[in-house]
């Protein structure tokens, strides 16, 4: 009995960490990463799809993301959800792609990035606190 309630304990507290490490993929370090597009959905026909489902994200070099969208009638839709979702860049269209070019971080942003981490691991202390 005492194992079983071990086994789903740590299965819980395992979901939490899974989740604060994916969380902490979302956040912006020196160098850029797809990953700051994961929780970006476009409306493809009246759905709410994730970004990477309607398009191919590239990181080209450490401050540019290229966005190539499998319908060139789904570039401006990827622009206003980009612009919607807030994450420090404007989108740039070429015709082709969606190109996002993201300037140094400045101490202010690194600060944010810091109580953002914060935040998170809180949450997930506090998920995993209520797991106990």
């Amino acid at each position: 009995m005492l194992n079983d309630i071990y086994t789903k304990q740590k299965a819980q507290a395992d979901k939490s960490l899974e989740a604060l490490k994916k969380e902490f993929t979302t956040l912006r370090t020196g160098k850029v990463s797809i990953n700051i597009l994961d929780n970006i959905t476009v409306d493809y026909y009246g759905t709410q799809t994730p970004l990477n489902q309607v398009a191919t994200i590239l990181a080209t070099d450490a401050s540019t993301i290229n966005i190539s969208p499998w319908e060139k009638s789904m570039l401006k839709g990827i622009e206003t959800a980009i612009s919607a979702a807030n994450i420090g860049v404007n989108p740039t269209n070429d015709g082709e792609a969606v190109k996002l070019f993201f300037p140094p971080m400045t101490r202010e942003q690194r600060e944010e990035n810091v109580k953002q981490a914060k935040a998170m691991g809180e949450k997930a202390k506090v998920s995993i606190r209520n797991v106990r």
